[in-house]
């Protein structure tokens, strides 16, 4: 705990703030990744209960928690525009957040790197005023210049890492509404 107060009352305000937005970068990225986790988890489930029993002959149209039906019980005989712009709606509302992770993911690094750049500028500059420096005395300071990259890199791991994991899981709500889809649209052929 010592170190942690010695390494924040030595840096510059310019490293706190890029700490500081890496923190918050960083409860963003759990928040968005837990909201549409479970979101995506729970719509999941319920549209494969649907789908399993448009396939089972149990129902003749999808279930009434469905993210279709709202839009087939607005219309007489079910047509393919009509289940497009459903899924297309089903999936945009889902997958709401995934790019801000992806800005977070992207961005994060770059914004740690600003922070050692920072830490490193202001170590020289603390150093240039010195008649002589060893490297015991600019290593600690410049390792304390990088943990700004290491968070930074840090947070992109969890935000790209959780940014897959979602878009697999809209992949899969995607794959099963536009399977319910065929499958009404081939019973009203029929």
């Amino acid at each position: 705990m010592g170190s942690l107060l010695h390494y924040f009352t030595g840096s510059s305000a310019i490293t706190i703030f890029v700490l500081l937005v890496l923190s918050l970068y960083f409860i963003a990225t759990f928040w968005i990744f837990l909201d549409r986790f479970f979101l995506l988890k729970s719509r999941i489930s319920a549209e494969a209960r649907s789908l399993k029993q448009l396939y089972t002959g149990q129902s003749k149209s999808v279930a009434t928690n469905s993210l279709i039906f709202t839009y087939l019980a607005r219309v007489n005989r079910p047509n393919k525009a009509i289940l497009e712009a459903a899924v297309s709606d089903a999936i945009r509302v889902s997958t709401k957040g995934l790019t801000w992770l992806s800005i977070i993911a992207s961005t994060s690094p770059f914004i740690g790197l600003f922070g050692t750049v920072i830490g490193i500028l202001e170590t020289f500059s603390e150093l240039g005023g010195q008649s002589s420096a060893s490297l015991n005395v600019v290593a600690p300071a410049i390792s304390e210049a990088l943990v700004a990259t290491a968070a930074g890199i840090s947070v992109a791991i969890f935000a790209y890492t959780f940014h897959l994991i979602l878009k697999r899981k809209a992949y899969e709500l995607s794959s099963l509404l536009n399977s319910q889809s065929e499958v009404i649209l081939s019973q009203t052929e029929a």
